[in-house]
Parts: structure tokens; sequence; C-alpha cells
């Protein structure tokens, strides 16, 4: 299949990924994703482990139905959803350590579980990637949420999401849920003040 012919998700749902200077509404239909699940801050020994075993995961796949089927796909950003233990707990007051994480690639939905098990076999019998056998196949929706293009430091987010929060209560909605993230930007070659990160929230009709 010619590389003009990939499957690009995020240019299919482009609606999906917009990435508004300021806060819009956006419905998040159910789609595939590879996830893995994970606990602490970000750049920890468990984070970068866990991001390499879903990354293997989700090449191996590719190359593997590249080689083998007609569908071949773009391997989608990085996106995380991120949860805390308490209900009122935030960045700002739950340590990192206590962080949880799903950290997700969306993925096209002909990708079969039996491709994803024969993949983390291969990376585990080389010794690639021995979390390999955490990453899951999920069907995942959000719903409606407002969702918005941040641009600076991951540690300064919270102000974009007062800018969210304040639009969403303009429309007599509320926050829900857990707060999502898409990655544009590649923290390692981009610097901090030029990171671009969209930023997603579910929202409900406040009581």
């Amino acid at each position: 299949m010619a590389g003009t012919d990939k499957l690009d998700l995020c240019k299919l749902h482009k609606d999906q990924y917009a990435a508004p200077k300021t806060p819009a509404l956006v419905t998040i239909d159910e789609a595939s994703y590879l996830t893995i699940d994970g606990r602490g801050a970000p750049g920890g020994a468990e984070f970068e482990s866990k991001i390499g075993a879903l990354y293997g995961a989700a090449y191996t796949i590719k190359m593997t139905r590249k080689a083998t089927a007609p569908q071949d796909y773009v391997i989608c950003k990085l996106e995380a959803v991120w949860s805390f233990d308490g209900p009122n707990q935030s960045f700002d007051t739950a340590p990192p350590e206590s962080w949880n994480w799903k950290m997700m690639l969306r993925t096209p939905d002909f990708v079969e579980p039996s491709e994803l098990e024969r993949a983390a076999a291969v990376l585990i019998e080389k010794g690639k990637a021995p979390q390999a056998d955490q990453v899951k196949l999920e069907r995942l929706g959000e719903g409606l949420c407002v969702q918005m293009l941040h641009v600076g430091p991951y540690d300064e987010e919270g102000r974009t999401f007062e800018q969210m929060a304040a639009f969403a209560a303009e429309q007599g909605l509320v926050f829900c849920g857990h707060h999502h993230e898409i990655y544009l930007s590649d923290p390692r070659r981009v610097p901090p003040e030029r990171l671009k990160t969209i930023l997603r929230h579910p929202v409900d009709q406040a009581e």
C-alpha cells in the first residue's frame, strides 16, 4: 500500500484532535486504544519502561500487519488519562508518587486482541519489553468534553484548565471524570516553553 493510503486516525477524526487556542466543546466517541496503566511521576523508571512497552507493542503490530495484511496506518500521538486516589485531589495537592495514569495510543478498529498477544510474546521473548504483557486493547469513549491547546510546561497546565472550567461553567456544565492529555510535542526535543499539549476534560450538566 502506498504511503499516501495509510490510515491516519487523527486526520480522519480531526474534529476530536483539534487544538483550539480557546476552550471548545467536542464529542469523543468510543474508539480502540492500546493502553498501559501505571502509577508515579512522569520520567520515573516505571513510566519510561511502560511507555516503551506500549510503543513496542504498537509498532510490532503495525509492522507485522503491514507485511501480512492490506491495511497500513500511522501510529497516533501519545495520550494519557490522569487520576488521583482522593476525589478532591489534583496535581497541586497529590504527591507525584500517587499519580495514576493510563498511557494510550489510538488504534484502528481492525486490530485484534490476538495481534496484541502475539506482539507481546515476541517482545518479551526478545527481551525488548518485559512489560509488554501489561498492554491492553480497550474501547474507550468520553462523550461531551471541553478541549483546548496548552502551550508551555506541563506544570503550568493549571492556568489552561482554569480557562476550560470557566468556559464549561458558562455553558452550564461542570468537569467530571478524569483529565486527558494528548502530547503533540516530544519533550526530549522541544523546550518546555514551546511544548504543545491538547488538554481535554469530560463535562456534564451542572446540578
